[in-house]
């Protein structure tokens, strides 16, 4: 009798057409699924992060198994749970006389390094869910000079057909992203995300969650994720039907009192494997083609997707293990406590970090701009940052969100993503919100204690940068303002920011 082989499925690949799966033999092969304490405690995840991929698992098994496969399924509170995916695989291979492992590579090196030391003999397939294969994305890298995704997105445009015209984009240009800059009107009657009521196997990991990670950073309920394909699928449809229309305007704005505005929430699901990205993108490429919507929203969201997504992903295998230790900066700051939902009178800081909190969301730009930037201008250590954007939203998986903060938000690779450093002042942020019009701090001040902090901060940061930045292209002119300003004035510019620093070393609230 040939002994069965175990097909590992993480926790985010939850398609029936992962590699691994389309490798096993159904009625020889046992799948190997794991609720584990190595994955759910290597950071303090948020618990709707941790309740989202549980529960997804737990019903992506239920449909293996009514599909035919075996699957021997490990829950985190299981009596022998090991606590790691390589124990359970151990623990599985000895019960079932297995030697053989097939496996779709993980999304993280850590996973891959730790699989690749087992003693069992594991067969590493290429994660195929993506549109651009890892060598194929390094065939684009081989000998740029520069790495800029804008150009691979071009390439993923031609070879997808999406939203072209033979070998013309549709529409005449690349991208559209001029027409996705408007600042959002607060309206009511604007639509939000599909929302899903759990069930009984939801609500069972629900409890598990309250009941062992009560003390992390986030609000478990009300919970109302898809869990299922099924569910994503629907979700995706009412995104189109009643949210992708204006995604392209207001895709970069915020408001106190919408969380969502118009963007989709699909991240997550893609990211689990609930929904293949390629489906997401025709199905979006569909609606601009029937005219339902204008062609800068189309562009855009298909450009987060092929373009984007693809792109970090290629970069964080390209560049190595050691991509979250990089500090080209040498910031060394410690993450203030409103970053944990301590008191903090900035009150984009405020609503961001408390949105993040209740949703275990934010959008591109409140990530970006706002906790990203503020996190930049004050020079906090970039491994902290982070550990905390991947242990408190829910979409975030290494291999997506490293690249962003390490490379887009903080600049800590020295500019392998981003030519320049995403900084501002308060500006940016009262133009794109009405956050400013009831902070604590007036956003017109340029200095003295009721200055907004990012006012004098983002100077502060060119100053002590300016070695690096000054030669910069797209930089030259911002430090010849700051060279034409009145002596003094930059010298209270300083000695403000300075102040706001002290406070932070001293864990005084900001």
């Amino acid at each position: 009798m040939v002994a069965p082989r175990l097909v590992l499925v993480l926790g985010d690949q939850l398609s029936e057409e992962i590699s691994a799966l389309c490798a096993a033999d159904k009625a020889r092969d046992i799948v190997v699924m794991a609720e584990v304490a190595g994955e759910t405690e290597y950071v303090p995840h948020h618990p709707k992060k941790i309740a989202l991929v549980l529960a997804a698992m737990r019903h992506f098994a239920a449909s293996l198994e009514a599909d035919g496969w075996t699957v021997a399924y490990t829950k985190l509170d299981d009596p022998g749970n090991s606590g790691t995916i390589p124990g359970e695989l151990l623990r599985r291979a000895e019960a079932h006389g297995a030697s053989d492992v097939i496996a779709t590579s993980p999304g993280e090196w850590r996973l891959i390094t730790a699989l690749e030391e087992m003693p069992l003999k594991v067969h590493l397939l290429a994660d195929d869910r993506f549109i651009a294969s890892l060598d194929e994305f390094d065939a684009w890298a081989e000998g740029r000079k520069e790495l800029r995704m804008e150009y691979f997105y071009r390439q993923m445009r031609r070879k997808t057909g999406l939203m072209m015209e033979g070998d013309d984009p549709a529409g005449g240009k690349w991208n559209f992203d001029h027409d996705n800059r408007k600042p959002a009107q607060a309206d009511m009657l604007r639509s939000a995300p599909m929302q899903f009521t759990p069930d009984d196997v939801t609500e069972n990991v629900l409890q598990l969650v309250e009941g062992r990670f009560a003390s992390n950073f986030g609000t478990l309920r009300p919970f109302h994720f898809a869990v299922t394909r099924g569910q994503a699928l629907r979700a995706l449809d009412h995104f189109v039907k009643y949210l992708l229309e204006g995604f392209g305007d207001y895709q970069d704005a915020m408001l106190q009192d919408d969380a969502f505005l118009h963007h989709s929430l699909l991240s997550p699901y893609m990211n689990l494997g609930l929904l293949n990205p390629l489906e997401v993108c025709q199905r979006v490429e569909q609606a601009w083609k029937e005219g339902k919507v204008p062609i800068n929203a189309a562009e855009g969201f298909i450009r987060q997707i092929i373009g984007w997504r693809e792109y970090v992903r290629g970069l964080y295998f390209r560049e190595g293990p050691d991509y979250t230790t990089r500090n080209v900066l040498g910031h060394d700051r410690a993450l203030p406590a409103m970053y944990w939902g301590e008191e903090t009178r900035m009150n984009c800081m405020a609503h961001a970090i408390g949105q993040t909190e209740s949703e275990g969301y934010a959008h591109h730009i409140q990530r970006l701009m706002v906790t990203g930037n503020f996190a930049l201008l004050v020079g906090i250590a970039p491994a902290e940052v982070h550990e905390w954007y991947l242990s408190v939203y829910i979409d975030a998986f290494e291999w997506v969100e490293a690249p962003n903060t390490i490379g887009m938000s903080q600049w800590a690779d020295g500019g392998i993503i981003a030519s320049k450093p995403y900084v501002s002042s308060g500006n940016y942020i009262n133009k794109m919100s009405d956050y400013c019009g009831s902070c604590a701090y007036s956003v017109e001040d340029k200095t003295g204690p009721d200055a907004c902090p990012f006012n004098t901060l983002y100077w502060h940061f060119l100053d002590r940068h300016r070695d690096r930045f000054e030669g910069n292209h797209r930089m030259g002119m911002i430090y010849r303002s700051w060279d034409k300003m009145n002596e003094d004035k930059r010298k209270t510019m300083l000695q403000t920011a300075d102040a706001i620093l002290q406070k932070l070393d001293d864990g005084e609230t900001v």
